[in-house]
């Protein structure tokens, strides 16, 4: 805009390099016309501007141009200092959505339009999405999931030994977890490399189980409510809550480490004996009518393993030496297997057995 102004008021108030001064303008004697230039008006000179005039005029359109350039040079190294961490790759995330369009309808036009592929490639393109910029843009969520990752790291065998551990922990020897090489100082294999590492997907997946098992006993015996499952849920959460916080405080007065995480995993495995309580206690009711004694049956079992899974777990990760003045260690590994038992005894539903 600053060279337009420029050009402007060289045209009106000044000739140097414009159109008044060019060969063939108004400004320059035509051919045939020389007899006639002594005759012309006095106002003439104010299309003639000194060459000085010209000179300043281009010097200051350059010094606005230079002052452009250096604004616009400010303005992208100020964009390029901004963290990548609050700005994702949207063109990343804008082709990933437009590959996953484009290949449903080159599905839909070959006639293979399923369900199963619909989900797998909108699941596919979401997670790939999700991983170009779409994390970044909540700050410490990467970092939270790929903390979580690590508990998630599971396969089939690895569930199959913990449900046999976690159910009949008198059978096992081995509580000891591996560890590995790795940058800290300790560092402790995957789940699915040891059985004895703590994870998160066996709790999670108990807990939904037991769960919806609750509300099939309340629906068999015509009292179902769909606030029935937020109400069973919240009750094993905020138990679980204050189980933890109650076990870190222990560790806390011991100054013995401890990861939270690795808390809610071994609290969270009681959920698979309250699972096959309730399923004990359904079949037997539904078959003999005795539901809720072969729910306390099936209790006394589940409660003394998962007491006993705690009291090795917690006798195998609190170190032998701990402070001096908080609370011995054999009284407090004793005092969190039988919270175990008393938190199981608290969140069991037996109403409508």
């Amino acid at each position: 805009m600053s060279n337009f102004y420029n050009q402007g008021q060289s045209s009106n108030g000044g000739a140097g390099g414009g159109f008044y001064n060019s060969g063939g303008g108004y400004g320059q004697p035509q051919f045939g016309q020389t007899t006639h230039q002594q005759q012309a008006p006095t106002n003439f000179n104010q299309w003639q501007q000194p060459t000085s005039t010209n000179n300043a005029t281009s010097s200051q359109q350059q010094s606005s141009s230079s002052h452009h350039q250096q604004q616009q040079q400010q303005g992208q190294s100020s964009s390029q200092q901004t963290p990548a961490f609050w700005t994702p790759d949207a063109n990343a995330v804008q082709n990933k959505a437009a590959n996953v369009v484009g290949g449903l309808m080159a599905k839909a036009a070959t006639g293979g339009m399923t369900n199963e592929a619909i989900l797998g490639a909108v699941f596919e393109g979401g997670r790939e999405a999700w991983v170009s910029g779409g994390a970044r843009m909540i700050p410490g969520l990467e970092t939270g999931m790929q903390l979580l990752r690590s508990y998630f790291a599971v396969d089939n065998r690895y569930v199959k030994r913990k449900m046999q551990k976690v159910l009949f922990p008198f059978l096992n020897k081995q509580w000891r977890r591996l560890q590995i090489e790795g940058p800290e100082l300790v560092n402790y294999a995957l789940p699915y490399s040891d059985e004895n590492a703590p994870d998160l997907y066996l709790p999670v997946m108990s807990l939904i189980t037991y769960c919806l098992l609750c509300a099939l006993c309340y629906g068999t015996a015509g009292q179902f409510n769909p606030e029935v499952i937020a109400d069973v849920t919240t009750k094993c959460f905020v138990t679980q809550i204050l189980e933890v916080a109650v076990i870190r405080f222990g560790f806390y007065m011991m100054e013995a480490p401890v990861a939270v995480l690795d808390l809610f995993s071994y609290t969270g495995y009681k959920y698979l004996g309250l699972t096959l309580n309730m399923l004990f206690g359904l079949v037997l009711g539904g078959l003999l009518g005795y539901g809720t004694s072969g729910f306390y049956v099936t209790f006394l079992w589940t409660a003394s393993a998962a007491a006993f899974f705690m009291l090795k777990t917690m006798a195998f990760n609190i170190p032998t030496e701990t402070a001096a003045a908080g609370p011995k260690r054999e009284v407090m590994v004793l005092a969190f297997a039988v919270m175990q038992a008393a938190t199981m005894w608290f969140v069991s539903q037996t109403k409508y057995l």
